[in-house]
């Protein structure tokens, strides 16, 4: 890391100076400063998951032990919770934006978007009521941050005493976080408003057995593997101990689970009548709040839903016309039908697939390396020597919400710890493993390892001295319905923009990196990015039912034919495999409104505001410099930044 962050430094040595400020916007700037720490800190005192996750003791030692706690989330907790937030957004109020430093000034505005969500999360949405995967994910993402976050203290040993003691002490906080989490789903049963018997059942029953298992004799093997010191016997039966505690409690929320909701709890359809049909809907007015306040977003939902189906038969058009070159150029007779046509290259580059789940991660660790090369080659990043990426197997656990390969930094305010690609098992399933054929795996990688989400929180991690902690907070949780998903328009739209820079002619590579097969698979990418912002909207506005979204998904995206409800067209296992995949990705949508359609709003930004800056200074613009200084404005919507970055370009 001390390379990366000396060659950023070396790279932006160049960049804007800023003019001294008069004491009086000193003062002001000093006083916004000790209520932005404040709350920081605060928020991270709330919320222990999200300070594990960023390592909120590397920024403040007294956050050390909420390293050993978990969310209360009981309604006395979350009332006191709210008065302190709605002082806070108070005395945020009273400062007047003028008088800040357009860093602070943006800065406060992010801090009361921010306190507006989790206002709105609590006394509004009522969410508390109906977050099963946040109560059935939350421990098990706290712990796993903990575990990735551990100093190395052998050349196969991990964690200091002091870092299992507070995974011990973790452990311990679970039994009374489920039973907390029974009581409110109680409440939400009593106001009409619980879950979707989708969620009830994958999160509330399956993810439940599934961290019960984990906790049981996953997490024991593994304290017993890593740790070492004097008190290593005491801590293993400790954690042992802890873990039995865990996924005895994990099998009594489980249990609740499947008698409060469910006739029959071996199968979706087996809910109890009062809690069938879809529960999930955010409603129009909902989606409106989220994209402004959240996303910085002007457009409504609407708009957005209307501007999204030219987008992608834009894209299938582009599709198309690469299929036929690919044909062409192997001499394959490709059918009349466009969408056959791409069917039938599909098909034809699956015969190339990786044989085995762990043959399939490998393939993905070699498209990784191949796309550093390329960038060391290029010159289109500057990559140190000491660059690594770890790609490995996703847990059991987070399986149920990630779709394919997901990616988690290493907590950016400590110094230890290792971010990891994920890659989800597909238990060997032939025809899914021909989905992740050779040519299917670099975008994914592009977009997850490198240049997209591994290389972004390496760099920002690098730069954390020019990035407001701020900017790192993720409001609501991590990853789950919970989420404000304000990260998500700048992170996971520079992953989408990371696989389309790979597309682009570089000195010595006037056709990219991709190979035309993996271009076509790129392409398809962005296609199932671009359909999502239809999709979304969709389910969560009425326009759309969720097995039309199904269906649409994996006509579109797989390019198959057919409905994914015609036990006919199922008998082919290619339309099998694409509606297996398709409704798991409605399923994820159904549950993260607004989270989808930052993928391709994002990256639609970072290219406006490239555009922008590129007509601006001319010959003059650094492609390098650009992707530095939007990185270094953090993980904050660039609807907060935009003026400010294209001014620091223009000095």
């Amino acid at each position: 890391m001390r390379t990366i962050a000396l060659l950023l430094i070396a790279l932006t040595a160049f960049a804007c100076t800023t003019t001294p400020m008069p004491p009086a916007a000193r003062s002001y700037d000093e006083s916004f400063r000790r209520l932005h720490d404040a709350y920081v800190v605060e928020f991270l005192r709330r919320n222990p998951a999200v300070n594990t996750y960023l390592g909120g003791a590397g920024l403040d030692p007294s956050l050390r032990d909420v390293d050993g706690r978990l969310r209360d989330h009981s309604q006395a907790a979350l009332e006191l919770e709210d008065r302190w937030l709605a002082e806070t957004e108070k005395t945020m109020l009273s400062l007047d934006s003028a008088t800040l430093s357009p860093q602070n000034r943006i800065d406060r505005d992010v801090a009361i978007a921010q306190i507006h969500y989790q206002l709105h999360l609590h006394q509004v949405r009522r969410h508390q009521q109906r977050a099963v995967d946040t109560y059935t994910d939350e421990p098990f993402r706290a712990v796993d941050f903990q575990l990735q976050g551990m100093t190395q203290t052998g050349p196969s040993t991990y964690g200091t005493a002091d870092e299992w003691t507070l995974v011990a002490n973790r452990l311990e906080a679970i039994p009374q976080f489920l039973r907390t989490a029974e009581e409110q789903m109680r409440a939400g049963i009593a106001a009409n408003n619980s879950a979707d018997f989708r969620m009830l059942f994958r999160n509330g029953i399956t993810t439940a057995e599934s961290d019960a298992k984990y906790f049981e004799s996953t997490l024991p093997k593994l304290a017993a593997e890593r740790l070492s010191g004097p008190q290593r016997d005491a801590l293993v039966a400790r954690i042992a101990r802890g873990s039995g505690f865990a996924a005895a409690a994990y099998r009594r929320f489980r249990d609740f689970v499947a008698t409060t909701y469910f006739d029959d709890p071996t199968k979706e359809l087996g809910v109890k009548k009062e809690f069938a049909g879809d529960r999930f809907a955010f409603g129009e007015a909902e989606y409106n709040w989220a994209l402004k306040n959240n996303l910085r977003v002007n457009k409504t939902a609407a708009q957005l839903y209307d501007e999204a189906w030219p987008i992608v038969e834009a894209t299938q058009r582009e599709m198309v016309d690469l299929a036929r070159q690919i044909g062409a150029k192997h001499g394959w007779t490709l059918p009349e039908n466009g969408n056959e046509a791409v069917r039938f290259v599909y098909d034809e580059l699956g015969k190339d697939y990786p044989k085995t789940d762990a043959e399939m991660i490998d393939w993905y660790r070699d498209a990784a390396i191949r796309l550093v090369d390329y960038s060391r080659k290029t010159g289109i990043f500057d990559v140190p020597a000491d660059y690594k990426l770890e790609v490995v197997e996703t847990p059991p656990p987070l399986r149920a919400s990630i779709d394919g390969a997901a990616y988690y930094p290493a907590p950016p305010f400590k110094t230890t710890g290792v971010g990891r690609f994920y890659v989800t098992p597909t238990d060997n399933d032939v025809a899914a493993l021909k989905e992740n054929n050779r040519s299917a795996l670099a975008d994914l990688s592009a977009h997850e390892g490198f240049p997209g989400h591994d290389w972004y929180y390496k760099v920002m991690t690098a730069k954390r001295g020019a990035v407001s902690p701020i900017r790192w907070l993720t409001p609501g949780a991590v990853e789950d319905s919970s989420s404000m998903w304000e990260d998500s328009m700048s992170g996971e739209g520079w992953g989408l923009y990371a696989e389309a820079l790979m597309a682009e002619p570089q000195p010595g590579a006037p056709n990219g990196f991709y190979t035309p097969e993996e271009r076509l698979y790129q392409l398809q990418g962005k296609l199932y990015r671009d359909l999502r912002v239809r999709v979304d909207i969709g389910i969560h506005t009425g326009r759309m039912s969720y097995d039309d979204a199904v269906d649409l998904f994996s006509q579109v995206v797989n390019f198959t034919t057919g409905s994914c409800r015609d036990e006919n067209a199922l008998k082919n296992a290619t339309k099998a495999t694409s509606c297996k995949s398709a409704e798991g990705a409605i399923f994820r949508y159904s549950k993260w409104p607004t989270q989808a359609i930052t993928y391709r709003l994002g990256k639609d930004e970072i290219y406006a505001l490239r555009k922008d800056a590129e007509q601006q200074l001319g010959s003059a613009f650094d492609l390098k410099r650009f992707h530095l200084l939007f990185i270094e404005q953090g993980s904050i919507p660039s609807g907060y930044f935009r003026e400010e970055l294209l001014k620091a370009l223009r000095k």
